[in-house]
C-alpha cells in the first residue's frame, strides 16, 4: 500500500511539477503582414490608402503631423513569471501636411529601453514621523464641532 501511494504521490508532484514549467506565449497589438507593409511607399501612399492596407493604426501622434503607430509584440513566460518580449516591431507612418506619406520607420525589439526603479524614497523637508504618530497625530487638532470660529463663508 505505501509503495502505491509513494508511486501516486510522485506522479502528482511531476505532474504540478512540470504545469510549473509551461511556457506561455502572448502576442500584443498588431498583427503585421510584412507583405502589406512593405507596400506602403512614401510619395504613393495618403493616409486612406494607409488605413486600407494596414488598418487603423495603434495610436495616432498627439502633436505635429499626426503620424501613425503600428505596435506589435510578441511575449513569452513560464508559469508566474513576468513576461519577456520574444520580438516587438513599432511602425511610424509619417505624413505631410496633405496627409500623403512622407516616410516608414520600423523599430524593433533591440531598442527596448530598460528600466530598472528602485525602492528608495524620495528625502523631502519636514518633520520625521514614526508610524504611531501619523496614526494618532491628528486627535486633538481639530477643534469639536461648534467650537471652531466662524468663516466668512459660514459665519457663526
Amino acid at each position: 500500500m505505501n509503495r502505491k501511494f509513494a508511486t501516486a504521490l510522485l506522479l502528482v508532484g511531476l505532474g504540478l511539477s512540470s504545469a510549473a514549467c509551461t511556457r506561455l506565449a502572448g502576442h500584443q497589438g498588431f498583427i503585421a503582414d510584412m507583405t502589406l507593409v512593405d507596400a506602403i511607399q512614401p510619395g504613393v501612399d495618403n493616409r486612406d490608402s494607409v488605413e486600407k492596407t494596414l488598418g487603423r493604426p495603434t495610436w495616432v501622434s498627439q502633436f505635429g503631423a499626426k503620424d501613425y503607430y503600428y505596435y506589435a509584440r510578441n511575449t513569452h513566460q513560464y508559469a508566474f513569471n513576468m513576461p519577456t518580449a520574444k520580438d516587438q516591431m513599432v511602425l511610424r507612418v509619417r505624413f505631410d501636411n496633405a496627409g500623403n506619406v512622407t516616410a516608414v520607420d520600423r523599430r524593433s525589439k533591440e531598442e527596448i529601453a530598460k528600466l530598472s526603479p528602485t525602492s528608495k524614497k524620495t528625502k523631502t523637508l519636514g518633520r520625521e514621523r514614526s508610524f504611531f504618530e501619523e496614526l494618532f497625530g491628528n486627535i486633538g487638532q481639530v477643534g469639536a464641532m461648534g467650537a471652531s470660529p466662524g468663516t466668512t463663508d459660514n459665519p457663526k
